[in-house]
C-alpha cells in the first residue's frame, strides 16, 4: 500500500488555526471523536496541533464534543 501523505506538510501549512472549523471537522468522527493520524496520514507534529486546535475548538464550542 501507498504511504499517504500529510495534508498540511503537502499544502506548506505551518500553523493550525483553532477557527477553521471546516478543516477541524473533516478530522473528526460523525460522533465527534478525533480520528488517528494512522488513518488521516498526518505527520506527528501536525496530528498534535490538530488535536490541541480541536480540542480548543471544543471548549469554545466551535465544534460539539458529541454529535447526536
Amino acid at each position: 500500500m501507498r504511504r499517504k501523505v500529510c495534508r498540511f506538510c503537502a499544502e506548506k501549512v505551518r500553523d493550525i488555526d483553532f477557527k477553521q472549523i471546516q478543516i477541524l471537522r473533516t478530522f473528526t468522527t460523525d460522533t465527534g471523536k478525533i480520528l488517528s493520524a494512522r488513518i488521516t496520514g498526518n505527520c506527528a507534529s501536525h496530528q498534535r496541533q490538530l488535536t490541541r486546535c480541536i480540542k480548543r475548538a471544543r471548549n469554545l464550542a466551535l465544534l460539539p464534543y458529541v454529535s447526536r
